[in-house]
């Protein structure tokens, strides 16, 4: 409970939090208004039938994995059935309600994948398409909005949950489903993610197998294993971020309001800190998906009759008009959220700047890792020509030393980031926060990293598009259709120029690659800065409850915070 002074106009919490889930719901329209416009474009039938039958492998991918999660859910519901009735002594109904927020939240990093999945094999054969117009920011927009659909799409799904918690679920009972969400989040991503990841390699490395020993080209469509490829790579760069994404942004803020919980004893504190978290995540959300339409706008009249420019230039443009969105919504709102929480005139911007130490690392991470993947770097080039003069030892030891310097510099750039965290930590804030201040200071800046979540996603889901759509243009054989540039005209209003087509592809792929190495240390950077706070609140409630006497209302919580 609580009210807030908003432009001099009060508002109670509850009234705050569930205007904030009509805001989300807007995103989530967003995200579905997207998805159609790129389901809208059209493209030669040779193309949509290939991705089609890539989505169909897919379909049958997600299906399998289903299953296992079903069977795997079952059996982690029988030792949680066993902890709750006979160790704990809890009622029928308390295991009702953590079973059915753990399928809530399983169900939800599993919609999230399968949403990703479908919109990637809609993008694929746009974005193949559209590269034979001559217009290269089209085979940029299409794989870039497909993604910026899938990353508002799981946001928003992830705040509309856990407000509805917050809102409608009796406060008895909060606690525990918020634990059981995170659960079945966590389980859904688990096997999501490691599944997946080691499908795509295995189906790359089939495929590539089959190009080495047959001598045949690597999308050549006598090559059966192009198919798998191309549905690895929506696994592995899809399904398992997405899945991830979704579980990491829940976690993450179960863990800040149990330590909240936890390690402030003032009850209005407590809620006006929580409510200050949601209020941040709705407008950060929003803010994510104007920058899209932002950067939208600024390159249609930057790139409008260019044949030519870098791919990658719109990607981190986005990053970037996300970024100061993200960083400026969070001093604003801290302002008026927290303004005068305890009388504490200087709290809101110590907060907003803690929090802006985690956007700022999600903003500078994909500037490092550009260093050592993108196809202009350095780096790559000396890779490049380790393979031509020194063969597969020196290449492989160039592609190491790459990857250790840029793990190096990125957890740098981290402990930095998080160094700054901790001294603003020291400036009073233990006077609010109590003297854990600088652990919930940690786990504010995981938060930052979350902020532009959907941009993240965006940029993450943009490699499979535009590795599938290369491989799309090779398997449709679109050049040995018989009359196909007077059909197109015909058609589609223009004539198709295969060549160019390749070479905007081909540009486009190196550039999806280079992100999707971008986006993956931002979400392993979250999970591991976020895990301090998680570990803290452990401590925190043995302390509080002795090592050896775990009473029946905490030790639901540990088992949520341990798994």
């Amino acid at each position: 409970e609580g009210t807030f002074h908003i432009f001099n106009q009060a508002i109670s919490s509850w009234d705050f939090l569930f205007y904030g889930a009509l805001v989300i719901c807007f995103t989530l329209g967003i995200s579905l208004f997207l998805f159609h416009k790129v389901k809208s474009l059209r493209a030669h039938q040779s193309m949509l039938n290939v991705s089609e039958v890539i989505y169909q492998t897919c379909r049958t991918y997600l299906l399998q994995q289903g299953k296992f999660l079903l069977m795997l859910f079952a059996f982690v519901a029988l030792i949680m059935s066993y902890y709750f009735l006979a160790l704990q002594g809890k009622s029928i109904g308390t295991l009702f309600f953590v079973l059915s927020f753990s399928i809530i939240g399983m169900g939800g990093s599993y919609a999230v994948a399968w949403y990703g999945i479908r919109i990637n094999t809609y993008a694929n054969s746009r974005t193949a398409f559209a590269s034979l117009r001559g217009k290269p920011w089209n085979v940029v927009n299409i794989p870039l909005r497909a993604g910026m659909s899938v990353g508002l799409f799981l946001i928003s799904l992830e705040l509309v949950m856990m407000v509805s918690i917050l809102l409608f679920v009796p406060r008895d009972i909060v606690g525990i489903c918020f634990l059981g969400f995170a659960i079945g989040e966590s389980l859904g991503a688990s096997v999501l993610r490691i599944a997946g990841g080691i499908f795509t390699k295995i189906a790359d490395i089939g495929s590539d197998l089959m190009k080495v020993v047959l001598k045949v080209k690597e999308d050549d469509p006598r090559n059966p294993g192009v198919i798998a490829d191309c549905t690895g790579d929506n696994a592995g760069d899809s399904v398992g971020p997405t899945a991830d994404g979704f579980e990491t942004y829940g976690v993450t803020g179960v863990a800040l309001i149990t330590f909240i919980s936890l390690a402030i004893k003032d009850p209005t504190i407590q809620a006006q800190l929580i409510v200050w978290i949601f209020g941040m995540r709705f407008l950060m959300d929003l803010c994510s998906g104007i920058s899209y339409f932002i950067n939208d706008a600024i390159s249609k009249a930057t790139y409008k009759g260019l044949k030519f420019f870098d791919f990658e230039k719109p990607l981190i443009r986005l990053i970037w008009i996300a970024a100061i969105l993200s960083i400026s919504t969070s001093f604003f709102m801290s302002y008026l959220l927290v303004g005068d929480l305890n009388n504490d005139p200087t709290l809101w911007w110590k907060l907003a700047g803690i929090i802006s130490c985690g956007t700022i690392a999600a903003v500078l991470i994909p500037e490092f890792t550009k260093i050592f993947t993108s196809s202009k770097s350095l780096h790559v080039n000396e890779i490049v020509t380790a393979s031509r003069e020194g063969g597969p030892s020196l290449n492989i030891l160039s592609g190491i030393v790459a990857g250790n310097f840029g793990a190096f510099w990125t957890g740098l750039l981290i402990v930095g980031l998080m160094t700054i965290a901790y001294l603003i930590s020291g400036l009073g804030l233990v006077n609010t926060l109590g003297p854990h201040a600088t652990i919930f200071a940690f786990g504010l800046v995981a938060f930052g990293f979350l902020c532009m979540g959907p941009v993240t996603i965006a940029v993450d889901s943009y490699g499979p598009v535009t590795d599938n759509a290369q491989s799309i243009f090779e398997l449709s054989q679109i050049e040995q259709i018989d009359g196909i540039k007077e059909e197109i005209e015909n058609d589609f209003g223009f004539t198709p120029d295969f060549e160019l087509g390749k070479h905007y592809l081909e540009a486009n792929d190196s550039a999806g690659n280079t992100f999707k190495a971008t986006a993956k240390p931002v979400l392993i950077g979250t999970a591991v800065v976020g895990s301090t706070t998680m570990i803290f609140s452990i401590i925190l409630l043995l302390e509080s409850v002795g090592m050896l006497n775990v009473s029946l209302t905490s030790a639901p919580i540990l088992l949520g915070l341990i798994t």
